[in-house]
């Protein structure tokens, strides 16, 4: 014993010997923190340094450094879920921490802040294996959502107090946002309950067209037709430019990324994007404003996005709060078979405008033919040849014969690049949308986070090729010793807590597209009806939950707690409900053998 506690003792000592010696300093490089300098170009060559001699540790000592996409590299990008080619057609990005095609890299920010300006990724990983960032916190010099404070509102009238990170100017009688190099043309707004953690669906074109007079140093007074806009006043409106040209941080084509204490305060675009990359592991990632800054967006989308990866996604301890879209999305891409040329060969294309050109199918990778209008797989298959003809079409040639009753229209998913899913410790709140949103075919994992009134489902697993094309069934999925807190206010009547919808329009017998869903040991805070929907479901059982009836906002009609179509094999069992009245439970298109319940 004593032997291996020596021999266990020298190892590390000879790790941390050799991390000492492969430490890269950035201040070596021209990079001094709290300089308010460009720390872009002298971070490049740390991190060439880092490529030059392996192993290494990029190491900022504490303090604020500042990013300009000036100095920036230029790259093109194709990012999913972000932008149409109508509406970005360059794809062009840049990045204040690029690193390609690395390995065995830890970035060590010592809690530093990295302010970045103008349009711009914080970091971005191609083609790199074992990355570690850890102790860093994101901001914006100037984030890309505005915010104002409405202090007085009527059927005339507006005035509002901006906050002082949002840029604006008056210009012929209105006001106009602007930031570092841009300026915005489409308007997207939710408005911020911040004491009752309400975001809901509001509108700029009242101030559009409204006329603007500045009334203080960050007072602004708007005078039009408002008979259309109402907000409280205290409450926050939130305002961005719908266009998703950028992203917060981008994971593309890499293995083993753990981010670890990283709080990002806010990001341009769509948030945290993996693509195609495998094992992720998140501990302590916090997207939420900094403390004091007295905003309330840090993502002007989803705070995290996960798209054809595989292997494990792990997000643990982590806390989510501010955005306009999504807490989390985890899913795989439908393509369409636009074209059979052979019996071995498909032409594909990307349905959705908002995501295309990159490479969805390799060589080797496994394949499931899908019968877009039921989701029905009609068999497996694996990639012998694929070939991205341009930014919206592919051609595959499959190891076999591809099945006969597979129809142009169908489509084709790629499982190999499909992740295990686990969420633990974790927190979400403060969205308009949905908490979680997960589609996968391997094991998912929710356990011990509270999601706190999340504007639509706590939870929405999906599928479908008709529309967003984002894939795929979900086999083997456990929901347990969660809190669930007034969810669902923006989806009223649908605003079931968690639902499961995935989009068919043909039913085919003894066919049911997710399986063996468990919903146990959870506590549901609802002031409403609906608890749970499913459609197209075997094996879901709901058992051990405890549901409590809260008076948070007023009931709506009348309608079933638990709505089932199209399903079987679904258990309701010793739940406990704390109201006076029995939940209802309605079924469509099943037989009572279907449906096991107490009460």
């Amino acid at each position: 014993m004593k032997r291996n506690l020596i021999c266990a003792l020298l190892v590390t000592l000879f790790i941390l010997k050799v991390v000492r010696a492969q430490e890269i300093n950035v201040t070596n490089f021209a990079v001094q923190p709290n300089s308010f300098t460009d720390a872009t170009k002298g971070v490049a060559k740390a991190i060439e340094a880092c490529e030059k001699q392996g192993a290494s540790l990029l190491y900022f000592p504490e303090g604020r450094y500042d990013f300009w996409p000036d100095e920036a590299e230029e790259r093109v990008y194709y990012i999913t879920n972000t932008s149409s080619e109508a509406e970005y057609p360059s794809k062009k990005q840049r990045a204040g921490l690029l690193l390609r095609h690395l390995k065995n890299i830890t970035i060590e920010g010592n809690n530093s802040l990295f302010i970045f300006h103008g349009k711009m990724i914080s970091w971005l990983l191609d083609s790199c294996e074992n990355i570690t960032l850890q102790n860093i916190r994101v901001d914006y010099e100037r984030p890309g959502t505005s915010e104002m404070t409405i202090r007085h509102s009527d059927a005339t009238g507006v005035i509002a107090d901006i906050h002082p990170d949002s840029k604006f100017a008056i210009i012929d009688n209105h006001l106009v946002w602007y930031g570092d190099k841009w300026i915005s043309e489409h308007f997207f707004a939710i408005n911020v309950d911040s004491i009752k953690g309400l975001n809901t669906y509001s509108s700029w074109e009242p101030f559009r067209n409204s006329k603007a007079v500045k009334v203080g140093p960050h007072t602004v007074q708007f005078m039009g037709d408002f008979s259309s806009f109402h907000a409280a006043p205290g409450s926050i409106l939130t305002i961005r430019d719908h266009y998703r040209d950028y992203v917060g941080a981008f994971h593309n084509r890499s293995k083993n990324i753990q981010l670890k204490n990283i709080h990002m305060h806010y990001m341009h675009g769509l948030g945290i994007v993996s693509q195609f990359t495998e094992n992720l592991f998140f501990d302590s990632v916090f997207i939420k404003p900094a403390e004091q800054s007295g905003r309330v967006i840090a993502s002007s989308a989803d705070g995290m996005q996960f798209s054809g990866c595989k292997g494990q996604i792990m997000i643990n301890n982590s806390f989510l709060s501010g955005m306009h879209d999504d807490g989390i999305n985890v899913h795989g891409t439908h393509l369409q078979i636009v074209k059979k040329i052979n019996d071995h060969q498909l032409r594909l294309r990307f349905m959705h405008d908002q995501t295309y050109g990159f490479k969805a199918f390799s060589a080797g990778d496994s394949i499931a033919y899908v019968h877009a209008p039921s989701l029905k797989i009609l068999g497996e298959a694996v990639i012998k040849a694929a070939t991205l003809l341009n930014p919206k079409e592919m051609e595959v040639e499959i190891d076999g014969i591809i099945p006969a009753d597979l129809k142009e229209g169908d489509a084709l998913e790629n499982i190999s690049w499909t992740p295990s899913f686990t969420l633990k410790n974790s927190h979400i709140q403060g969205t308009n949308t949905r908490g979680v949103l997960v589609t996968t075919r391997r094991k998912i994992w929710i356990e011990n986070n509270t999601f706190y009134r999340t504007g639509m489902h706590a939870i929405l697993v999906e599928d479908d090729a008709t529309g967003w094309y984002e894939s795929g069934p979900v086999t083997d999925m456990t929901i347990q010793h969660n809190v669930f807190r007034e969810c669902g206010y923006n989806a009223s009547p649908n605003n079931y807590v968690i639902q499961i919808s995935p989009h068919y329009s043909e039913t085919l017998p003894d066919h049911w597209i997710h399986h063996n869903i468990r919903i146990k040991n959870n506590t549901f805070y609802i002031y409403d009806y609906p608890i749970l929907s499913a459609l197209s479901t075997k094996g879901l059982s709901f058992t051990d939950n405890q549901v409590i009836r809260t008076d948070f906002l007023p009931k709506g009609k009348k309608r079933a707690a638990f709505q089932f179509i199209d399903c079987t094999d679904i258990r309701l069992m010793h739940n406990q409900f704390q109201w006076e009245e029995k939940p209802e439970i309605s079924l469509e298109n099943m037989k009572k053998g279907d449906l096991k319940a107490d009460f």
